[in-house]
C-alpha cells in the first residue's frame, strides 16, 4: 500500500495534467460504473486525501447535474499512468503494466486542443459519486498529514487521536488511517526507529506523542517533492536513505546490531495480512 507522499505526487501530476481539460473518452472497467458516461465532463481538480485520489468532475453546460467525484485508491499494486508514463518512477514493474488490468481510461481535450490520456492500472478500488458525498468514502480519515492546511488543530486532532490508542501496539496504530492519514508500512518502521520505540510497544508507552507527529507531518511534507524517498537526511551516500525498513539482516546505522524483520497483524482491518515491520532490537525499547 503506498505513503501519503506517494499518493500526493500521483495527485499533483495528475491535476497538472488534467485540471480544466474536458473528456473525450472514459472508461471505468468496473462493473458498478461500466456504463457510465462522463464525455464532456471536465476535471476541476485532482487533489489526495491521505491515500486516497478524488477526482473532482464538472458536468457540462448542456447537462445541469450535481458536480462528481472519481474516487480511487491504489492499494498495494495500483498505479496511475500519464502519457504512457508511470507516476512512480521507481516502480520497477511500471512499464510491465498488462493492458487488461487498466481499470480508469481517461482522455481528455486541453485548452490548447492536446489530448492528455491518463490510465489506471491495477486500481482495486474506483467509485464514482456525487462530490457532495465524499466525506462517505472518506470522512472516516484522520487529519491528513499533507494537508495544505495543516495547521495547531490538525495537530492536535492527531495527538489525541493517537493517545486514544494507548492499549495497541504503536506500529498498528500507526497504520490505522482513522488516526491520521498518510502513513504506511515504510514510515511506520522508520517513524518507531526515529523515536526509538519498538512497533510492538503498547502506544501508551510513546513519551511525547506529539513529536511523533511532528515528525510524521514534517518526513512526509519533505518527501512529496521527491522520488526517492530520504527519512536519514541523505547524509550516507549509496543505499542510505532509509533509516530500517527493507535492511533486514544489515548493521543498524546507529550501533551496528542486526536489524530485524518481524511481522505485525493489522486486526482492525478485515481481510488484512500481516505486514512487515523492520526495528533495530537494540536501539528501539520493548523489542520483543
Amino acid at each position: 500500500m503506498p505513503e501519503g507522499d506517494t499518493v500526493f505526487r500521483q495527485c499533483r501530476i495528475l491535476h497538472e495534467a488534467l485540471a480544466g481539460a474536458v473528456l473525450t473518452r472514459a472508461e471505468l472497467r468496473v462493473p458498478r460504473h461500466a456504463e457510465a458516461d462522463l464525455v464532456g465532463w471536465s476535471v476541476q481538480e485532482v487533489l489526495p486525501r491521505g491515500k486516497h485520489l478524488l477526482m473532482r468532475l464538472l458536468p457540462p453546460a448542456d447537462r445541469p447535474q450535481a458536480p462528481l467525484t472519481l474516487h480511487s485508491h491504489l492499494m498495494m499494486d495500483g498505479i496511475w499512468f500519464v502519457d504512457e508514463k508511470p507516476l512512480i518512477s521507481s516502480d520497477t514493474s511500471a512499464q510491465r503494466r498488462a493492458p487488461h488490468t487498466a481499470r480508469a481510461i481517461l482522455e481528455a481535450r486541453r485548452a490548447d486542443g492536446s489530448i492528455t490520456r491518463a490510465v489506471g492500472y491495477d486500481i482495486k478500488m474506483v467509485h464514482l459519486l456525487r462530490t457532495q458525498d465524499e466525506h462517505l468514502e472518506v470522512g472516516h480519515l484522520g487529519p491528513d498529514l499533507l494537508d495544505p492546511d495543516w495547521d495547531e488543530d490538525l495537530r492536535e486532532e492527531a495527538v489525541a487521536n493517537l493517545r486514544a490508542q494507548a492499549h495497541l501496539p504503536l506500529g498498528q496504530a500507526l497504520l490505522d488511517q482513522r488516526v491520521m492519514a498518510g502513513i504506511g508500512n515504510i514510515y511506520r518502521s522508520e517513524l518507531c526507529f526515529l523515536q526509538r520505540i519498538s512497533p510492538f510497544a503498547p502506544t501508551a508507552r510513546l513519551q511525547d506523542p506529539g513529536a511523533l507527529v511532528d515528525l510524521a507531518h514534517r518526513l512526509l511534507s519533505v518527501n512529496a517533492d521527491r522520488t526517492v524517498r530520504v527519512t536519514t537526511g541523505g547524509m550516507m551516500g549509496r543505499d542510505g536513505d532509509l533509516w530500517v525498513y527493507g535492511r533486514a539482516g544489515r548493521p543498524c546505522r546507529r550501533c551496528h546490531g542486526r536489524i530485524a524483520r518481524q511481522m505485525m497483524a493489522q486486526p482492525d482491518v478485515e481481510g488484512a495480512q500481516p505486514r512487515p515491520v523492520f526495528l533495530c532490537p537494540r536501539c528501539q525499547a520493548g523489542a520483543r
